[in-house]
């Protein structure tokens, strides 16, 4: 757990933007795959209202972080809860 925080791939990510990662990461401790949704949407509205827009590799780690530790059963309903998101996203846009 929380092993990612030493990923080799934070460390050239804009520290406002990992300020929103650790924090959804300490809002998602303990969560179960079908809790995350919401956490997930306030990381990305809240960064839009910013003016901060996440790349695709980053939605990727933070979904990463969000799996950390997950049953395989949660892992999987993490990434439905996802693409669920992202073609949300993609309505909007």
């Amino acid at each position: 757990m929380n092993d990612w925080i030493n990923s080799p791939l934070l460390k050239d990510i804009d520290p406002v933007k990992l300020e929103l990662i650790k924090m959804a990461a300490s809002q998602t401790s303990g969560k179960s795959g079908k809790d995350l949704a919401p956490v997930m949407l306030a990381l990305i509205t809240s960064a839009n209202k910013k003016g901060i827009r996440f790349t695709a590799e980053e939605i990727q780690l933070i979904l990463e972080i969000l799996k950390d530790g997950k049953s395989a059963e949660e892992q999987a309903q993490i990434e439905r809860t996802t693409n669920m998101v992202k073609s949300l996203l993609r309505k909007k846009g």
